[in-house]
């Protein structure tokens, strides 16, 4: 959404900070089971002892929430709308931190952990969408990605707060999160394209004044109306559209293949296991250290990429991102092949695995981490949008899950340098997917984007652009 009038995008920011409260705590859910579970199963110190099978499934009991919640809010969204949807999942989340922080049976725990899962599917199906509708082109970028940072926010907290208080004071002061989720977004405004598919003009001109800081919007809100009538005219957004539009099928390559490119270089992969890696190349460092510094890096340059990918552009910023991470990847898998293959003492250059795996943080960070969730927002149309985004988040699951299992797999079977060395191979293949499918979105309308989608362009680079030519040299 972008206009040439002048504004304000401050309830913009203030809108998308509100939302991704609610990434942050999904983020805390999936993290939690980092510095919690050893606690249950310390029989010298709990109070609910647990297996270690039983430990291993709470730890993925979000995982599976998150399919059922994705697959629900693609059915909700769009009668409840964007605000109303993404404000119901503060009380799955707070309830669920209440359940952690009391209950006294597994069975119970399951359930908390599976809602907490179910609450986050939901919100990474609407919150991009809802951010991507109400920011203007000129900070759609930098909000979008937020959903991303925030994520590792997420992570990065719980395990901070988790590795020096008990279970029930962690699981206490988490469900403020969603407390505050829901005092503060209740104030915010519905996306305007929701409000004029449900032929409510005049609350559509209210939000489009109160996002834009200005009563000068009629050009924006013609030009939203006229996008969603084509829409309308051409297709009702079934989901059979994702597949039978063109434009949605480009638009469904491009996502797919950053998302399953981004998981198959093996970045939730590499942090599932960040503290066995850590184990095997130095024992300078404890885990939980271990464990806040990969997160705490990962933070900063995610936050960093989101900062500048309206100046840089997401075309050089996933390019750098992609090739350096690599790099990193070929390097590691180079130390452990060494290690595990050779008779080389490896002791006198060890510090290379530790320094090798923050490079990857740092890299992996710059674009690649962020920037494929931004892109949801923005390449698909408002009437497919809902089933796009929950099939996004169902492929997310699904492609971590076979990064994860493999990473598992070929460390036992194999070792690591087997690991890192195909997660460099899908490095590269999807390095080689950006040059030639991803198309720069920097500065566009959602109505110029798929234009471009529509007109054939939006599978390919144009070269003559001179937005390009800026990006890159940025």
């Amino acid at each position: 959404m972008t206009s040439a009038t002048k504004g304000s995008t401050t309830l913009q920011y203030a809108a998308s900070l509100s939302g991704t409260l609610a990434v942050i705590c999904d983020g805390m859910h999936f993290g939690w089971a980092s510095p919690s579970v050893p606690q249950f199963t310390n029989n010298a110190t709990c109070t609910l002892c647990i297996t270690d099978s039983e430990g291993s499934t709470l730890a993925v009991m979000p995982l599976v929430g998150s399919i059922f919640g994705s697959l629900f809010a693609a059915t909700v969204v769009d009668i409840f709308g964007r605000k109303r949807s993404q404000l119901a999942t503060a009380i799955p989340f707070f309830f669920a931190w209440i359940a952690v922080a009391f209950c006294q049976n597994i069975y119970l725990l399951y359930f908390a952990r599976f809602i907490a899962g179910g609450a986050g599917g939901f919100t990474f199906t609407v919150l991009p969408m809802y951010i991507g509708e109400i920011a203007d082109a000129k900070v759609r970028g930098m909000l979008g990605s937020s959903c991303s940072v925030t994520w590792i926010a997420g992570f990065l907290i719980i395990n901070v707060i988790g590795s020096y208080f008990s279970i029930k004071t962690t699981a206490l002061v988490s469900s403020v999160v969603p407390a505050l989720l829901f005092v503060t977004f209740l104030w915010m405004p519905e996306s305007p394209y929701y409000l004029l598919m449900k032929d409510k003009p005049e609350k559509a001109k209210r939000a489009l004044e109160r996002l834009k800081g200005t009563t000068d919007v009629g050009e924006d809100l013609n030009r939203i109306r006229t996008a969603i009538q084509a829409e309308e005219k051409s297709h009702k957004g079934k989901f059979v559209d994702l597949y039978r539009v063109p434009s949605n099928r480009k638009a469904a390559i491009i996502a797919g293949g950053l998302r399953g490119f981004q998981q198959l270089a093996g970045t939730t992969a590499i942090a599932f296991y960040t503290h066995e890696i850590f184990e095997t190349a130095t024992d300078r460092i404890s885990n939980h250290h271990a464990v806040m510094i990969y997160y705490a890096i990962q933070l900063v340059l995610t936050s960093l990429s989101s900062s500048i990918v309206d100046r840089a552009g997401r075309r050089p910023l996933l390019l750098i991102s992609m090739a350096g991470a690599a790099l990193a990847l070929f390097v590691e898998g180079t130390y452990f092949y060494i290690l595990n293959e050779t008779t080389i003492d490896t002791r006198p250059f060890s510090v290379v695995a530790v320094v090798g795996l923050l490079a990857f943080v740092i890299l992996f960070g710059v674009g690649m981490q962020s920037i494929p969730v931004c892109m949801l927002g923005e390449l698909f149309p408002t009437s497919v949008k809902a089933f796009a985004l929950c099939l996004a988040d169902l492929y997310f699951c699904v492609m971590a899950t076979v990064a994860s299992k493999y990473l598992q797999i070929t460390k036992a079977k194999f070792g690591l340098h087997v690991s890192f060395y195909g997660f460099f191979v899908c490095a590269v293949m999807g390095l080689v997917f950006i040059y030639f499918f991803v198309p720069e979105t920097k500065g566009k309308t959602l109505e110029d984007i798929q234009n471009e989608l529509k007109n054939g362009t939006g599978m390919r680079v144009d070269k003559g652009s001179e937005d390009e030519k800026i990006s890159l040299k940025a």
